[in-house]
């Protein structure tokens, strides 16, 4: 694997402690340095009003065009209800093979469901869905091994059955071999 280093920018208001776990998450993951940065865009841009959620195919285009020099690799990290066109509603994206994607941490909360509130739930969701995304942008698809955090996720449900890495599968097809 050819992965020199990856920017995680932030839009938005984040605690400091999610960020820099979530960081540390993807260096562990990975094997490579990452960057965290802040990030400003005028959110209201992407903002859908008959959805009253945000475009994320507009939003990881933005991001796309915000790469950060010398980083192989760029996710934006946002706090925003995210949609594409055919889906209700998304937890992130990013372009297969391609340099970079967005994260939300919108829908990740207990409370939003109706459960009672557990901030690690939030924390562990949120650094899935970053490892998630960046997977793709190594160029991998959804894998079929239960516990991959590269199996799709519909629900958060999906999540928290995933865990926090690559399956052995996926580690050897971008070519990482050890933890």
């Amino acid at each position: 694997m050819n992965l020199q280093n990856i920017a995680l920018i932030s839009f938005g208001y984040f605690e400091k402690d999610l960020l820099e776990m979530t960081a540390d998450a993807v260096k562990q993951e990975f094997s490579t340095p990452v960057l965290l940065k802040e990030g400003h865009i005028d959110l209201s841009d992407f903002y859908d009003a008959a959805r009253r959620q945000y475009d994320g195919n507009s939003l990881l285009r933005q991001v796309d065009s915000m790469v950060v020099p010398d980083y192989s690799k760029t996710l934006g990290l946002f706090n925003v209800d995210l949609f594409i066109p055919i889906l209700t509603f998304i937890f992130g994206q990013a372009y297969l093979g391609g340099r970079s994607g967005i994260a939300s941490l919108y829908r990740f909360s207990n409370e939003r469901y109706g459960m009672i509130e557990d901030s690690r739930f939030v924390l562990d969701r949120f650094r899935k869905e970053v490892i998630h995304e960046l997977g793709h942008t190594l160029g991998l698809i959804h894998c079929h091994h239960p516990t991959c955090v590269m199996r799709s996720s519909t629900y958060v449900e999906d999540i928290d059955l995933k865990d926090q890495h690559l399956c052995p599968k996926c580690r050897d097809e971008i070519g990482i071999y050890t933890l």
